[in-house]
This record gives C-alpha cells, structure tokens and sequence, in this order.
C-alpha cells in the first residue's frame, strides 16, 4: 500500500518548495515530485519599457544568494540585443568577478550541507574554512565589481572602470595566499562526503546535462529552437501539484535536463559520477576551476585598456541572449531593446531547469534520503518563480498563468 509524505517547504535552501514522495511498505520512494511554493516577484516585468541600463539593476535582485548571475546574464543579453562588443579588459573583469562569486556560493552550500556531512568533533573547523573561503573571493568581487551582493560597476557595454595596478597586484597576492587554503578545504569537503557512507546510486538520474560552457558561459550555445516549456499542469500527472507549482517547466531538445557544477564536469572536464555524492565532489572540485579562471584572467588583465565600449541604446528590436554559468547551473536571459527602451524580457534559470529532475531524482531510496538529494542541487526558488497562481471568487478554483507572455 502506498503512502505520500509530504515535505513543504524543503529546508536549507533559498526559497519555498515542496517536496512529494508516493513511497510503498518499505518507506522507498517510488514517485518523487518537487515543486515551488514561491510566489512570483516579477521583476522581469518592471524592466519593460524603461532604459536597457535599468535592466542588470533590477534583475540583479531577483536572487540574493546568485545576484552576481544575474547580473551578468542580463548585461550579456543587453549588450547582444544592441550589438555590444565588449573590451577584453571587461570580459576579464565579467570572468574574474564570476568565478569568485561561484566559489563562494559554493562555500556557502557547503555551511548549509554541514549538518548532513560533518560531523560534530569537526563542525567548527568546517565552518571556519567555508568563512575563510568566502572572505578571500568576497574580496575580488568587492575590488573588480564595486560590490559583492550588489555589483554596481557591471554595466551595459562592460565595466563602469577597470581596475587600477595596485588592485591587481593585491588581488594576485591575495589569491596565492588563498590557494593553499582552498586546496585544504576541497579536500575536506570532499573527505568528508566520502567519509558519509551515503548510498552509492542515490539521486542519480538518467537525463541528459545542461552547460554551455566550463566556465562564464557561451551566448552563442543557447539555441532557441531547442528550448520550450510546459505549464505545470501540464507536466506533472498530480493535478492538485500542478495547480500549486510555481515555476514553468523547461525542457531542452524536449525533455527534462540536469544543470550545475556536476553537469559542467561530465560535459568538460570528463567527470562521469552520477548522483548525491558525484554533486558534492564535482561542486567542490570546480571550485578549484574557478580559481584557475580568476588567476587567469588576472594574469592576462592590462589595467591601461578601456573596459567599456560606446554603444546607440535605441537598439533595433533584436532578442539579445545572456547565458551564464552560475553556480547553480546556465542562467539564461534574453531582452529586446527597441526606441530606447526594454520590449521584451524573460529568464531561464538554473533552478527552474533542476525542478523536473530532482524530483525523480529521489526515486529507488528510502524516503528520509529525499532532503539530501534536494539540497545536493542547493535550489534557490525566487529566481525560478514564473507563473502565479490565482484564485477565483470563491476560492474553489486554482489556475496557473505564466507571468511573462
């Protein structure tokens, strides 16, 4: 006889989600569903019909766990929708600043999973490591981008200014000093997931992977007739779950996919590992990925070249895509700029391609093991919020409308 636990909202996550699972006698989960409880913000829709600059400002506070993502994407999508060819010296500047936020979002998960992966006699060191961690990349972010929730000096066309010489050196001293520090703490992190004894199989999942690129990420890589998506009530076969979900499902070349630093190993750097285990290893080694990007890209920086180009902000009515890589995945945004002003806007964010999949993700294992699927993802709901849900008069009735057509 099957039995349906019901978890809402999920916990250790950015957002409110629900978590269903149909299990049977023996507690394993034969159905697993998880959904979005978040109510829509819209500020897709506050950026119409206002200047292309306000665009990165508004949709940089759709999340403030992954703004620096944001950011970025809409800049990018900006910037294409009116013909902008960036200066190398702000590329770098976007990657630099990219790449250490990834890192710390990453230690920030790994506080989060603490309770599932640490045990008490080392709590305190872990804790103490993911502080250190944070501190050192909150550092470039501070530098390169102005600041580290809000990045004021990302703009249109690149950056507001590049960097003078004495901040780069301090910020090449700095990431020497971090190397060693970050080293220690993949190894711990990685340790200490191995050492957890989870299930081999958990959460592993046959869909295929989404990444556009092993590091900032690749406009040209989205293709938009590959891409479409379905209202919830029409993809989940519950129709009280899919009068209740939140978020539009996206699939890619028609189906369901995995997105994150799990799907960006597989795809580049060869990293085959399916599931719970494979999610915490693959984001704790690409941490040590993105240093190379930041040390990288500071290498190659010339603090004299102009890191903002001229540009007609009337624009020509072209959808313009930003694609980033985020820490939780490819973070899509496209804008169309025309007579000066935003026409259209929307975002296809990580959390929202992970949706469909974490849920089947929970499948073959004994329920208790469902929260530590979820948070192997390290979801963040605001940024997936598309559809609102809206009751008639007498409340008897739910309808779900896609905000953004």
């Amino acid at each position: 006889m099957s039995e349906k636990i019901v978890i809402s909202p999920t916990s250790r996550q950015e957002g409110h989600a629900e978590l269903v699972m149909e299990v049977d006698d023996e507690g394993i989960v034969t159905n697993g569903k998880y959904l979005s409880i978040t109510p829509v913000r819209g500020l897709e829709k506050m950026v119409l019909d206002k200047s292309p600059e306000t665009a990165p400002v508004l949709c940089q506070r759709i999340c403030g766990v992954c703004p620096i993502p944001h950011t970025l994407a809409s800049a990018e999508a900006v910037d294409s929708s009116l013909g902008i060819e960036i200066p190398k010296a702000a590329r770098l500047l976007r990657e630099a600043t990219l790449a250490a936020h990834n890192i710390n979002s990453a230690a920030i998960h790994h506080f989060l999973v603490a309770p599932d992966i640490v045990p008490e006699n080392l709590f305190v060191d872990a804790v103490k490591s993911v502080s250190t961690v944070r501190k050192y990349v909150q550092y470039v972010v501070d530098m390169v981008a102005g600041e580290g929730i809000h990045p004021s000096d990302v703009r249109i066309g690149g950056m507001a200014k590049n960097i003078s010489p004495l901040t780069k050196d301090k910020l090449v001293t700095r990431m020497k000093d971090l190397k060693p520090i970050l080293e220690g703490h993949v190894e711990l992190i990685k340790n200490l997931v191995l050492e957890k004894g989870l299930p081999k199989d958990l959460g592993v999942v046959d869909v295929p992977v989404l990444a556009s690129s092993a590091g900032y990420g690749d406009n040209d890589w989205f293709d938009l007739d590959k891409f479409s998506e379905v209202l919830p009530e029409a993809w989940y076969d519950d129709p009280e779950i899919g009068k209740r979900a939140c978020s539009v499902i996206p699939l890619y070349e028609g189906t369901n996919v995995e997105t994150g630093p799990r799907a960006r190993m597989d795809k580049f750097a060869g990293f085959k590992d399916k599931g719970v285990v494979a999610q915490h290893v693959a984001r704790a080694d690409e941490m040590l990925v993105n240093y190379n990007i930041i040390v990288d890209a500071l290498d190659q920086l010339d603090t004299a070249a102009p890191a903002k180009a001229d540009y007609d902000p009337r624009g020509t009515n072209k959808l313009g895509i930003g694609v980033i890589e985020g820490p939780r995945g490819t973070d899509v945004h496209m804008a169309r700029i025309k007579d000066g002003k935003t026409q259209f806007y929307t975002a296809i964010v990580p959390t929202t391609w992970n949706i469909p999949t974490m849920g089947p993700a929970t499948e073959g294992f004994h329920h208790e093991f469902g929260p530590h699927v979820i948070r192997a993802y390290d979801p963040c709901l605001s940024c997936a919020t598309h559809v609102m849900v809206v009751d008639d008069e007498d409340k008897s009735v739910l309808k779900n409308e896609m905000v953004r057509i």
